[in-house]
């Protein structure tokens, strides 16, 4: 394969690196078994193991929970989004052209639910630092598989979760948890301390909040009952 610009709205060349924070939101780069299209300078972690434009991640075996943020120029992309939805397991991060013929024939039809995010992302240089704009686009992050889809929609991540497989059933297991299994789940998937407001943001849309305008006091009753841990102002933890 030649060298592709990475997730970039604008035309360019530039390597655009996904921000760490939509890795971690998802459960950390150490929960990520393959990244297939590593860029060639990726100042951080993605997953456990990754393959590089030298490796070329198109003919090499694909495993695991795979993250994707593949190489934004066509056939690449293409290419890339086929093999993610043949391989339906794990998280990739795309823009949201949702008209397009390669959003229909590897998203829409054969994912599992869908994460629209708030606004536009604002991507990394190679460097680490920030980009200057934002991505030109809005994003997506689609995930395949039924596990994946239940990430994304209680991931706290700023956006619209839209279920595309069996949503009643996602709907009727969380209906069927308790609060406190809820809030539960939530943190253990979050793996650090989390703050009130993710907390409240996270199960905004969820179906035990729906009609439950007294939710967020809720959250809190369940956080005081424990097994559950004061870190500091607005700050819980799940206890050891």
């Amino acid at each position: 394969m030649t060298a592709q610009p990475h997730h970039n709205g604008r035309d360019t060349s530039d390597v655009w690196l996904t921000p760490p924070f939509v890795i971690d939101a998802l459960g950390g780069a150490d929960s990520f078994d393959l990244d297939p299209a590593t860029p060639p300078f990726q100042p951080w972690p993605t997953a456990r193991a990754r393959y590089t434009e030298a490796d070329d991640g198109l003919t090499r075996p694909w495993f695991g929970r795979v993250w994707l943020n593949p190489p934004y120029s066509r056939p690449a992309f293409t290419r890339f989004m086929a093999r993610m939805a043949e391989h339906d397991q794990g998280v990739a991060l795309i823009f949201a052209r949702t008209e397009t013929r390669e959003f229909f024939g590897s998203v829409w039809e054969p994912a599992s639910g869908l994460l629209f995010l708030r606004g536009r992302l604002r991507f990394h240089l190679p460097s680490g630092a920030v980009g200057a704009a934002n991505s030109g686009a809005p994003s997506v992050l689609c995930a395949y598989g039924p596990v994946e889809a239940e990430r994304l929609a209680f991931s706290g991540l700023d956006g619209q979760f839209v279920p595309l497989v069996l949503p009643r059933y996602f709907a009727s297991f969380a209906v069927e948890q308790t609060w406190r299994q809820a809030v539960m789940d939530w943190m253990q998937r979050h793996g650090a301390p989390a703050r009130l407001d993710d907390l409240y943001r996270a199960f905004a849309r969820h179906p035990k909040a729906s009609g439950n305008p007294t939710y967020q006091a809720t959250i809190r009753r369940v956080l005081q009952q424990g097994p559950f841990r004061r870190e500091a102002p607005g700050v819980w933890s799940v206890a050891a």
